[in-house]
């Protein structure tokens, strides 16, 4: 008789989903969407080539030259009313593209902890447009630079507006970005959220902020955009954001405001994610 020799059974290894492994893997997700790169491409080109646009406007009438209004890093931060917009739809995709498609679920599966899943997508996400709009503002400093002498402009992070105007920029465009995100978990629509975030942003509140009655204005000038656009508000020139001319809030106070949005969205659309199912 010939013995039969039993051969051990192979088992993979199973990988416990620490933090680091889930934002490793929300990356290598977001990284290989095309439409990621894309719309990080867009909201990044959008701001120096509007700053650009800005001083070369300014640069052809001789008496702004030396005016009060000749804020270099007010002109280099003034696209990012556009790129908002570009950066707010990445925010909403991440999360409600993956319901749209049921991937969510594969990614609830594989990590029960949803709460942890999808902070790490939030984490990546706001980390990719941090450094996209910090690459897009610098981009826009350096383009714009050659005109500064001829228009009496320049930038020196040494004085307080200019430093609060070039580093607040990337912080405005992440706190835009987690709201969306937040808004996408909620309606779990691509088309709906990306609705829901352009209404807000560009209609309720400038609309709110341009009826001359002083609650609503008061009430505008604390929503999200505009509170955080005080952060990017130049005494001077004012914002390119919003319409509200609000004095309510300081600069920090309003992007205080802002992130208590922000923080406000994503817990209840966490809870709500404990709650419903995917």
């Amino acid at each position: 008789m010939t013995a039969t020799r039993t051969l051990p059974v192979q088992h993979p290894a199973v990988h416990p989903a620490t933090s680091a492994r889930l934002v490793a893997g929300e990356w290598i997700k977001l990284r290989s969407l095309r439409s990621t790169w894309w719309i990080l491409a867009l909201g990044t080109a959008v701001i120096p080539a509007f700053a650009v646009s800005r001083v070369l406007s300014i640069a052809g009438v001789p008496e702004a030259v030396g005016s009060e209004g000749m804020v270099g890093a007010a002109y280099a931060t003034g696209g990012i009313a556009l790129a908002q917009l570009a950066f707010a739809v990445l925010g909403v995709m991440v999360v409600a593209g993956e319901y749209g498609s049921g991937q969510i679920r594969t990614t609830l599966t594989v990590t029960p902890m949803r709460v942890r899943a999808i902070l790490a997508k939030l984490l990546v996400v706001v980390l990719a447009v941090t450094a996209a709009s910090t690459v897009a503002v610098l981009a826009a400093w350096a383009a714009c630079a050659p005109w500064f002498g001829p228009t009496g402009m320049s930038i020196d992070l040494l004085r307080a507006e200019d430093a609060r105007l070039i580093l607040g920029a990337p912080l405005y465009l992440a706190a835009v970005t987690a709201l969306a995100f937040g808004i996408g978990m909620l309606v779990r629509s691509p088309a709906a959220g990306i609705s829901v975030v352009v209404g807000l942003l560009l209609v309720v509140e400038n609309l709110l902020a341009a009826i001359p009655w002083a609650p609503l204005q008061s009430l505008a000038a604390h929503l999200p955009s505009s509170a955080g656009s005080r952060l990017l508000r130049s005494d001077a020139v004012g914002s390119v954001i919003t319409v509200s001319n609000s004095t309510d809030l300081s600069p920090w106070g309003g992007y205080g405001v802002m992130l208590l949005w922000v923080l406000g969205v994503l817990v209840v659309a966490l809870v709500l994610l404990r709650r419903r199912d995917a």
